[in-house]
């Protein structure tokens, strides 16, 4: 079936067209988890602060809380006590990410969410003398993708294998979510005063064998999870951690010599328990090379459904010299930096982050960039190069999709929700270019045809089907 050495199925190509369409229902059936979407790029946002509240890009949702003047959520709900906290929380993760989020972001032409969740979602992981964490979020988390898995897609029912065949063969589009689930927060913390571990700690502590066997036991539970509970049938990617520290030492050595390899030899094992074919796995994620931390296939046992993240803030970088002051830090020089990008290297890569923020002391200093209402053009070009560039890999995931109040002002450059009710960078159309305002009505007209003709086709093959011998396989 094409595959190719390493990569995966995101190198699956189509089967020979002599091979009969019963066989070949058969030979897919087990692609729940492995598909992607129809435009074959991911083309997603992340649902940061949901699951692990990152304070600096939720400040009025944080103060609402109670949670004003604290550094994470461990910090928070030893402050609010651990019923008043559950009561909070429960809350905040009903509303921060509604049913009617899943549905714009579908109308926006987005086809992937990413959701940061911490390893405190299994409780019984948590110590309980020196962890405090909220309680419940595990319902809210189903809830979101079974929200995801269900837009716009058929029942789910016997006939979804027949969905699933039709899609890898490119016949019907699928409007429902792919779905990334991101360890964001790991025991004992990946790096040190990040709030987006869930906690402020004076150090990194995950890198010793007890914390990595926590965060195993955290792997192998929502893997099981994945595959026995229909609201997550449309994660397809487990990414095993994010962000851990950069460069050459003990503790990223001993990530990917140790971490690494037996995190994705426990997930496998957890799916060999439930006796899931090779093609139904789920995509186990770890970041690139260009991370800073080494190469994550270095020490992995195979590669049979890797996949890898990559994540760009040029605000954070200084490439070519775009942040120099006085040569760089110009709209020029960023625009031709995402132009000339190339996050190549693991294969297949997704860069899932990125925003539209410039640098710290540009932001809101800089009447070249701010504020930004003044250059929604600009950051229109921008998006558009950026996201051009990073699908020569395997796709994109701004983040976020929501973010409220950041240094006391209504950021729309970290909030695809924002801007695009900004009138900014807007709906990828099919080539992937960003684009807004009246475009959106016209090429929403576009597709609404293009489904007309599509159900037309549906349903003459459907016919077609029927006469055939491939309902007794399905």
């Amino acid at each position: 079936i094409g595959q190719t050495k390493r990569g995966g199925p995101f190198e699956l190509q189509s089967p020979p067209r002599m091979w009969s369409t019963a066989l070949l229902a058969v030979a897919y059936a087990g692609l729940s988890h492995a598909w992607l979407p129809a435009s074959g790029k991911i083309r997603g946002v992340s649902l940061g602060s949901q699951f692990v509240m990152e304070p600096w890009m939720a400040n009025d949702e944080w103060n609402k809380m109670g949670c004003g003047g604290q550094n994470s959520e461990l910090d928070c709900v030893i402050k609010l006590g651990q019923a008043q906290a559950n009561t909070t929380w429960a809350t905040h993760w009903a509303t921060w990410t509604t049913k009617d989020d899943i549905t714009k972001m579908q109308s926006y032409g987005i086809n992937t969410i990413r959701i940061p969740v911490g390893y405190w979602l299994r409780e019984d992981l948590v110590y309980s003398d020196s962890e405090h964490f909220p309680q419940g979020g595990l319902a809210y988390l189903e809830q979101i993708c079974g929200w995801a898995s269900d837009a716009g897609s058929v029942p789910n029912d016997s006939k979804c294998r027949l969905k699933i065949f039709l899609r890898s063969q490119g016949v019907l589009t699928s409007t429902s979510f792919y779905i990334i689930i991101d360890l964001h927060g790991a025991p004992g913390a990946q790096v040190a005063t990040n709030a987006d571990t869930g906690q402020w700690a004076s150090t990194p502590g995950f890198y010793v064998d007890y914390q990595y066997e926590r965060a195993y036991k955290f792997l192998e539970w929502i893997t099981l999870i994945i595959h026995s509970n229909t609201s997550y049938r449309n994660v397809g990617m487990l990414e095993i951690v994010n962000e851990p520290l950069r460069g050459s030492n003990s503790q990223t050595d001993s990530m990917r010599q140790n971490y690494h390899a037996t995190a994705w030899k426990r997930i496998r094992a957890a799916e060999d328990v439930l006796k899931i074919g090779q093609y139904n796995r789920i995509h186990i994620q770890m970041m690139n090379t260009l991370w800073g931390s080494g190469d994550p296939y270095q020490y992995l046992p195979d590669d049979w459904f890797a996949a890898y993240d990559d994540h760009r803030y040029l605000k954070w970088t200084d490439d070519n010299g775009i942040n120099d002051p006085g040569t760089g830090q110009t709209p020029a020089a960023y625009l031709k930096q995402s132009c000339i990008d190339d996050r190549g290297g693991n294969s297949p890569t997704i860069v899932g982050e990125f925003s539209l923020s410039v640098a710290d002391n540009l932001e809101w200093n800089s009447p070249t960039f701010a504020p930004p209402d003044n250059h929604v053009d600009w950051y229109k070009r921008w998006f558009a190069a950026q996201i051009i560039a990073y699908e020569k890999q395997n796709g994109w995931i701004f983040w976020s999709w929501k973010a409220n109040w950041i240094n006391d002002k209504n950021d729309w450059r970290w909030s695809y929700e924002d801007t695009m009710a900004s009138q900014g960078p807007g709906q990828p159309n099919s080539n992937g270019n960003g684009g807004g305002g009246d475009d959106y009505t016209r090429r929403m007209a576009e597709l609404n045809a293009r489904l007309a003709a599509a159900r037309t086709e549906a349903a003459a093959l459907t016919k077609w089907l029927n006469s055939t011998v491939l309902n007794f396989w399905l």
